[in-house]
């Protein structure tokens, strides 16, 4: 894409406009650094697609792109120009938060992702022993209903089938509102009163939910019908 202006803004978005591009980026940012879970964070993105954006970005310089030591396919790493952009992406986000999310449609409720980010809130030093295991059930999902997010020391993983383990906290919810619940826009607590969200479990661990799991980072921005 060539926008023929010496305008900065221009520029940049000559490097950062395509489809698809910014949100690399995001997941860049939040942790991936593989195929495969770049894919997992924007699973409508084609193979195809998601090959050409990280080979431009290497061609600018915004990532580095490094073979895996032993194996096949390649890791991905923000360089300086890459994680200067993280203020864009934040401004972005709020940009979001205030305008565009009367927009979201139930087809954007995307349980995968959900789940990704759930996997990265969860704060590890505040569920206490070795080895925590929560368990998620969509009761509005005829598909990928159940989930277990594994905690063991400070890696959390994520389980589509029973891995046969004591349970330590149970989330029986709809995906809407536990969208709702972790961007914000509804507490748990609220959820619960309304029987939207039954949580089952030690009190220390259900009374506050909050503590073990951070809400989005954009959680608390108003939209700008509320301000």
């Amino acid at each position: 894409m060539d926008y023929g202006q010496f305008c900065p803004v221009a520029k940049a978005m000559e490097m950062l406009g395509e489809k698809w591009t910014l949100l690399i980026l995001r997941e860049l940012h939040m942790g991936a650094t593989r195929f495969n879970e770049l894919q997992r964070g924007l699973s409508l993105i084609s193979p195809t697609i998601l090959t050409k954006r990280l080979n431009e970005l290497a061609d600018a310089e915004i990532i580095l792109r490094r073979k895996i030591p032993g194996q096949r396919g390649n890791e991905y790493f923000l360089t300086q120009a890459g994680k200067e952009t993280l203020p864009m992406l934040q401004t972005v986000g709020t940009w979001g938060m205030r305008w565009a999310r009367g927009d979201v449609r139930d087809s954007d409720l995307d349980v995968e992702l959900l789940m990704l980010y759930l996997q990265r809130s969860v704060k590890t030093e505040m569920l206490p022993g070795d080895q925590s295991v929560i368990h998620f059930k969509f009761t509005d999902l005829k598909k990928l209903s159940d989930w277990w997010l594994l905690v063991k020391g400070c890696n959390v993983d994520i389980c589509l089938e029973d891995p046969g383990k004591d349970v330590d906290v149970y989330l029986t919810t709809d995906l809407h509102t536990m969208v709702s619940c972790w961007m914000g826009d509804k507490t748990y607590k609220q959820a619960i009163a309304d029987k939207h969200l039954t949580l089952v479990g030690p009190s220390a661990l259900t009374r506050n939910i909050q503590s073990w799991i951070s809400d989005s980072i954009f959680a608390g921005i108003p939209p700008a019908r509320e301000i």
